[in-house]
Formats: C-alpha cells, sequence, structure tokens
C-alpha cells in the first residue's frame, strides 16, 4: 500500500515511526495487515496538485479541507469503510470542527488526524496583546512579522473578518489593519509561509507574529489569537485529514480499515503524536494539554481552535484561494486603497 503525506516532521513523524515499528515485526500500537509506504509532498502541494489526480496512485492520503469538493469523486467515503456507531465514537474524539471540515454532501471523506488553526506566536517572554486594536499599537515598539506567502494573505483577511470577507465594514477593517501591521512589520519575513515565519522567530528574528498557524514543535509561545471586541478569537481551521481512495478500496479496504483505527487510537494520537513532533487532533491531548512538547502550546490556544472558520469546498475555491492571496499581497505592498482592493476581492468571489 502507497501513502502520502506531506513533507515536515508533523506530517511524517508518526507515520514513518508506524511504519518502522510495522516493518520491524513488533507494534505496541497494534498490528496492521500490511505495512505502507509514505511518500511526501511540500506543503504547496495542497493547494497545487488536486486531490483527485493524487488518488491515481495513492490509496491512503493526508488531505486538507479546501480541496474536497472537487476530489470526492475519488474518494471513499468513511460510511463505506465504517459502521455509523464507530463515526460516532471517532467524531466524539475529535477537537473543534475537525471532524465537521472533512464532511460534504452528507458523507465523512476523511478522519481527522492533525488539528492546526492560526493563533499568535511570540518569542519566550514577550506578551503578547489579546485583541486586535492592541496588536497596532504593541507592534510599533515590537519587531513583528506577518504571514502573507502563499495562501496566507487571504487567510489572514478571512480571519480578521470572521469568515464574513463579503461584509463591507468586516472587510475594510480588516484590510486597513494589514495595511497598518505590515508598514510595521519586517517585509522580507512577512512574505514567507508559516514554516519560514516560524524558522525566522527561532532563529532571532522577529519576536511577534499575531496571526500564523501554529506548530507545536517550535521554541515559541503560542497563544489564542487577536480577538476583536466582544468576539471570539477570529481565525481560519487548518490541519489535515486521512483519506482513502477509491480506486482500490474494495481490494484493500480491511488493511485500511486496520490503518485508520490504529491513526485515530488514543495511544498514537496521545502518545506516539507528541514524541515524534505530530500535533493531534484528538480532543483529549488539546484538553489535558498535552504532554511532550510543553502542554502551554495546545491549552493556550484551545479556544481559537474551538472557534475556527471552516473554508469553503466548492470546485474551484484552492484557484479563489491563491488568487486572492496573490491579489491581496499585491494590494497591500502597493498600498492600494482599502475599499478598491476589498472590491476586487469581491470581484474574484463573483467570479469563482
Amino acid at each position: 500500500m502507497r501513502g502520502l503525506t506531506w513533507d515536515h516532521p508533523r506530517g511524517y513523524g508518526p507515520l514513518d515511526e508506524l511504519t518502522r515499528l510495522d516493518l520491524a515485526g513488533s507494534n505496541p500500537f497494534g498490528d496492521v495487515p500490511e505495512p505502507i509506504a509514505w511518500d511526501r509532498q511540500p506543503l504547496e502541494g495542497f493547494e497545487s496538485e488536486p486531490i483527485a489526480k493524487l488518488c491515481e496512485t495513492y490509496d491512503l492520503l493526508v488531505i486538507d479541507h479546501p480541496g474536497l469538493g472537487a476530489a470526492v469523486d475519488a474518494l471513499t467515503p468513511m460510511e463505506e469503510l465504517f459502521e455509523p456507531d464507530e463515526l460516532a465514537r471517532l467524531k466524539a474524539g475529535t477537537v473543534g470542527r475537525t471532524w465537521d471540515s472533512y464532511h460534504l454532501e452528507g458523507q465523512q471523506w476523511a478522519l481527522p488526524l492533525d488539528a492546526a488553526t492560526q493563533v499568535a506566536v511570540a518569542r519566550p517572554g514577550v506578551e503578547a496583546p489579546a485583541a486586535w486594536p492592541e496588536v497596532a499599537e504593541f507592534a510599533r515598539g515590537t519587531r513583528i512579522a506577518l504571514c502573507l506567502g502563499g495562501p496566507h494573505a487571504f487567510l489572514m483577511f478571512c480571519a480578521l473578518c470572521s469568515g464574513d470577507f463579503l461584509d463591507e465594514k468586516a472587510g475594510t477593517r480588516a484590510l486597513e489593519l494589514m495595511a497598518e501591521l505590515l508598514a510595521l512589520a519586517d517585509r522580507e519575513v512577512s512574505l514567507r509561509n508559516p514554516i519560514g515565519v516560524l524558522d525566522a522567530m527561532a532563529a532571532g528574528g522577529p519576536e511577534y507574529c499575531p496571526l500564523v498557524y501554529g506548530y507545536v514543535t517550535y521554541p515559541l509561545a503560542f497563544s489564542d489569537a487577536p480577538a476583536w471586541p466582544g468576539r471570539a478569537p477570529g481565525s481560519v481551521l487548518g490541519g489535515t485529514g486521512l483519506a482513502v481512495s477509491r480506486r482500490r478500496a474494495g481490494t484493500i479496504g480491511e488493511s485500511v480499515r486496520a490503518h485508520l483505527r490504529r491513526l485515530m487510537s488514543e495511544p498514537v494520537q496521545a502518545t506516539l503524536f507528541p514524541a515524534t513532533g505530530g500535533q493531534p487532533a484528538a480532543r483529549a491531548v488539546w484538553q489535558a494539554g498535552g504532554g511532550t512538547p510543553p502542554a502551554g502550546f495546545y491549552r493556550d490556544t484551545l479556544a481559537t481552535v474551538q472557534a475556527a472558520w471552516i473554508r469553503p469546498r466548492f470546485p474551484g475555491y484552492i484557484a479563489l484561494q491563491d488568487r486572492s492571496s496573490a491579489l491581496l499581497r499585491d494590494g497591500l505592498l502597493a498600498r492600494v486603497p482599502a475599499r478598491d482592493l476589498l472590491n476586487d476581492l469581491h470581484k474574484e468571489w463573483r467570479h469563482a
């Protein structure tokens, strides 16, 4: 069997360790009929490689939920692999809306493996502001960065709007704040993806980023995303799910079920994942604060994960996200007025 995950220790560490134990002939986390050979793709592959095309090669795929709309014909719904009561138990064990993000057209297309959302991050000892009105003032006396690379300019905008980016007032307020913060930020670091931003911060660069996808493996202080007064922290759900290609599901169904059950089990999610660089989707880990690495990451970002917005999943959304992010990035760098930039974003949405 062949699987595909993403090229970061958080994406491949736990999976590779399970395969190593399987090949050794004795796996304390449970045996499976056959091991999986896991290939890797870059983080950007979630946006650039359609899931349906990858299903022509791979049996089990680690996917991102926004690509589901164009992929359901190539995937096996979980209702064909598990009984309703087992799916209900699995759902009850996941954090926030991670389960719902893979539910589309009345069926479950993936099981949440990894949970993430945009949160605030600071160098240890730097106290991050809790509200957006405080962030700009804080940035005047602190080295900051944004995260605008790839799709993340658009995702920051969506988070600032709590998903309601068609609202003119919310959209204008978000763009004005993004422009103000970018003028105060390290521009070069701000144009990177989350891994690039966190690498720079961990290496002694910027001291604070108000909104970036959290990675538990970094020696940084993560906290809930800033909130607008009277609102929950605004953020856009990320993370990954386990999906099964339809291509060979009829012949490898039993083996696939064994792998999925093991990967979703409490020992794997609560013990193996933290020990091998993973960031599990198990609700118990987030609520308990995790064990290793430091528990603060889970405890201090749980409210944001629970309130995070699920992106649209219609066919063509990924392309819309990419176009809108490039439009935003270029517009912010060129200091295009917020209302003009918002009108351009709304045109993209209507076209999509």
